[in-house]
């Protein structure tokens, strides 16, 4: 057993101790590549933030890490994982192909539904059959569900945002925006868009903290997780939730 997970026990046993982190783990420092999506990844000039980031951070204080972030689209991301550049990735959902080029550690981040945004009436989808015909914004490189992925007879119109998707959706260059529904309310709202959620939705897969084969951290899996578990224990994970799923959105 590592001697990380020793450790663990003894905060179980000893929770004042928690508050300390854990010294057995070598100092590391990891690069994080992260696509701007709030509210799950924010990234800025002056600030890294957004849920998925926050909870990494903590994870990374329990292990005492270094964190760097290099912000890139999301199919870049995926790209530099797969290169080596970037070590850990935050978020991405868990698919055969990606499982060839990626580590998925632990699914550290709530399972979310996937809406179908729309502003015109005509373009309410009411069952997935009402799809066809129509113009779908996706984020670029990004997993939906199987059916949706994997349909070639959907006309799927890409951006590097969702800002830009709903940008998109507005001046009529798509008709329907597929979103996990916090970050789509959460742009929308930003935006000041009268959109509207269709009754037709899939519900979410839990996302993952997802790390490069090649990467030195991934040496360190177990650790990953008990940080998790320590979080929990804690009550850490589930405020950083409250914090962001019970914020206001239209």
């Amino acid at each position: 057993m590592r001697m990380f997970l020793l450790w663990f026990l003894v905060l179980l046993s000893l929770p004042c101790a928690a508050q300390q982190g854990t010294e057995t783990v070598p100092p590391l420092t990891v690069t994080v590549g992260v696509n701007n999506a709030p509210p799950y990844r924010i990234i800025g000039p002056d600030r890294n933030t957004g849920l998925y980031v926050d909870i990494f951070k903590e994870v990374a204080r329990l292990l005492g890490w270094q964190v760097r972030f290099r912000e890139a689209p999301f199919r870049r991301v995926l790209l530099m994982m797969e290169q080596g550049e970037v070590d850990i990735m935050l978020g991405p959902l868990k698919t055969p192909e990606r499982e060839k080029k990626l580590a998925y550690v632990a699914p550290a981040f709530p399972p979310e539904r996937r809406l179908f945004f729309y502003m015109n009436t005509k373009n309410r989808i009411e069952r997935y059959s009402d799809l066809y015909g129509k113009r779908i914004g996706v984020l670029d490189g990004a997993s939906y569900f199987h059916q949706f992925d994997e349909d070639g007879d959907l006309q799927k119109e890409p951006a590097k945002r969702y800002e830009n998707l709903m940008l998109m959706m507005q001046r009529g260059r798509v008709d329907v925006v597929i979103a996990p529904e916090l970050v789509g309310r959460y742009t929308i709202k930003k935006l000041g868009l009268e959109a509207h959620v269709s009754p037709f939705f899939v519900p979410g897969e839990r996302s993952w903290i997802a790390v490069a084969k090649t990467s030195p951290a991934l040496r360190y899996a177990d650790d990953i997780r008990a940080a998790l578990k320590l979080m929990d224990m804690k009550g850490e994970r589930e405020a950083l939730l409250l914090k962001y799923l019970g914020q206001p959105l239209p």
